[in-house]
């Protein structure tokens, strides 16, 4: 009897520990059909629409769980925002720029189901990975447009999370998105957009930036450019 009740409480106890999902399948697509400058190819991707289907429908079989650390949630949730955009993308490509889709409100469509809960877009990007109050996960997750920061190429894993966030900061904060100077930075609206979880925006700029920025600079904000990131 005592064994059979030890068993049983393993049991419970494995159930609850809901297996994380491996991403290897979604690196394997980036690698694919996503250049080392984040330009996609969505006419090629929409061969294996198949396969990034399947990935999506692992992760929504596999939710993330209280007792995962908030690493592996970040995780999980930067690749589902990544996957489920470029899905959304080879399912009416071809397709000029993301904001012809829903009015321009596309992000807003609650048409994605993760365990009881019908998620949007926006919905993962701030009710869920911007509360984690890691403003990194601007760079890691991908609208679809060519002022969006690129799309990354491989996967993010618990593994390579933390480097990954890093080094996609410093890389776009230097890209051509951003003109910076000493006295006055022209920056991505995105900065504006989601100027609170940046704090002081120079503060900011200058733990990433190859330049300099005094404390006085003046700033500005460039328009958004929409067309796909292909």
């Amino acid at each position: 009897m005592k064994q059979f009740c030890l068993l049983f409480l393993f049991g419970l106890m494995n159930l609850s520990l809901q297996a994380q999902p491996s991403h290897e399948a979604f690196d394997i697509l980036l690698k694919k059909h996503v250049s080392s400058d984040g330009k996609v190819n969505y006419k090629n991707f929409k061969t294996d629409k198949t396969a990034l289907e399947n990935y999506i429908k692992t992760l929504i079989a596999n939710v993330p769980q209280e007792n995962w650390s908030k690493n592996d949630k970040m995780t999980y949730w930067i690749n589902a925002y990544n996957a489920l955009t470029i899905n959304l993308i080879i399912q009416n490509y071809p397709l000029s720029k993301i904001t012809d889709l829903d009015g321009g409100k596309t992000w807003d469509v609650k048409r994605y189901t993760f365990g009881n809960k019908k998620l949007s877009l926006n919905d993962i990007e701030n009710t869920i990975l911007r509360p984690m109050s890691d403003a990194r996960i601007h760079f890691a997750i991908n609208c679809a447009a060519k002022s969006c920061p690129p799309l990354h190429n491989q996967a993010f894993t618990i593994n390579n999370l933390n480097n990954l966030l890093d080094s996609r900061t410093k890389s776009f904060i230097n890209s051509e998105a951003n003109t910076l100077k000493t006295n006055e930075i022209k920056v991505s609206k995105i900065f504006d957009w989601y100027g609170k979880d940046f704090g002081d925006l120079i503060t900011y700029f200058n733990k990433y930036s190859k330049v300099k920025i005094g404390k006085t600079a003046k700033i500005s904000f460039q328009e958004y450019d929409w067309r796909l990131n292909e």
